[in-house]
């Protein structure tokens, strides 16, 4: 087939879909090259999702390992949080855009 793929790693938010009361938990996916664009398939969750929090992408799940650790370790705290933002409410996320600035002038207008 020749596609072009990779393995992701990360977050899945609940947006969209019904609330569970169980807290997000590592979710993994792939994406392929089709036509000149990545698109996202997940097996496990074989419908479209939004808020996808990508931490890292690689061939395979050795590639992207959120966490490796030699020895014992212990996690204190780790929270990762998705909610829905309407277009209007969007902040500009570019490299360039200054986000503490938007936010100052919309609370302004």
């Amino acid at each position: 087939m020749n596609i072009p793929a990779r393995y992701c790693a990360g977050y899945l938010g609940d947006i969209g879909v019904p609330r569970n009361p169980a807290p997000m938990d590592f979710s993994a996916w792939f994406e392929a090259y089709i036509g000149g664009k990545w698109y996202t398939f997940d097996a496990r969750h074989n419908h479209p999702r939004i808020g996808r929090i990508v931490i890292a992408r690689g061939r395979d799940a050795a590639d992207v390992a959120i966490s490796t650790a030699f020895g014992p370790t212990k996690v204190v705290r780790f929270n990762v949080m998705t909610e829905e933002v309407l277009v209007d409410d969007a902040v500009s996320l570019q490299p360039n855009g200054d986000a503490s600035q938007q936010i100052a002038k919309r609370q302004r207008a």
